[in-house]
């Protein structure tokens, strides 16, 4: 779930352009409907702290670690010949996430698209919603 929770952050925040306040009424929309949860509602609310240094999670150190139990799953389900993509997919973006001085120089020298998406950003956060969910129902399918 929360490597799901912060795609859908980085299409808001990198894709549409939206503000730390913005991504929280979108979360906190869709804390109403079939996403609601502990994580989207965290997530809402963290969105929105600010204090007299600006938003919080602009503070916050962006790599994550791993306690091991995706790893495991995702070498079990290798050995028995099962696809759990989306699980594998999470390990990978953690291992990523955990090698923080690589991508900074990387962002140093690559450039990566800045473009935002100009058209109906309402019924595109409707699409994104509506992705997270499938998303959600897809992993836990898959364990």
């Amino acid at each position: 779930d929360m490597q799901l929770i912060c795609e859908a952050y980085h299409i808001m925040r990198n894709g549409l352009g939206l503000s730390p306040q913005q991504m929280s009424d979108v979360f906190g929309e869709w804390n109403k409907g079939v996403l609601d949860s502990f994580l989207i509602e965290i997530t809402r609310d963290i969105l929105k702290y600010k204090d007299e240094k600006g938003h919080l999670l602009e503070r916050i150190r962006d790599t994550a670690g791993q306690k091991g139990t995706g790893k495991w799953t995702a070498i079990a389900a290798l050995d028995y010949g099962i696809p759990v993509t989306l699980i594998g997919e999470s390990v990978f973006a953690r291992c990523l996430s955990a090698l923080q001085s690589e991508r900074i120089e990387a962002s140093a020298v690559l450039d990566g698209p800045n473009i935002l998406y100009q058209g109906d950003k309402t019924q595109f956060l409707e699409h994104l919603g509506k992705a997270l969910y499938t998303s959600k129902i897809i992993s836990y399918a898959q364990g």
